[in-house]
């Protein structure tokens, strides 16, 4: 029997490579430690759904992004913030 080699699959549609970089709110602010009482700067990592969102598509650090997750969920616990949009 023949075997065929495959060639590598070409993605089709918008392009790959990656725009530009966000770069993190609360390091160009300074800001060393996010407050669960601040809603309204909360609000902007909390999708329509009630959803925390990610790094990606917010363009947190790292450090900020797990210190925004943890506010969120103080924020929620003491009934700040909904858990559900």
């Amino acid at each position: 029997m023949a075997s065929k080699k495959q060639q590598p699959r070409r993605r089709t549609g918008p392009s790959t490579a990656p725009g530009r970089r966000k770069s993190c709110h609360f390091c160009r602010d300074k800001v060393a430690e996010i407050d669960y009482k601040n809603i309204a700067q909360l609000r902007r990592y909390i999708s329509e759904k009630g959803k925390i969102r990610s790094r990606r598509i917010t363009g947190a650090c790292r450090r900020h992004q797990v210190q925004v997750a943890s506010a969120v969920k103080r924020a929620r616990e003491m009934a700040l913030l909904p858990y559900v949009g």
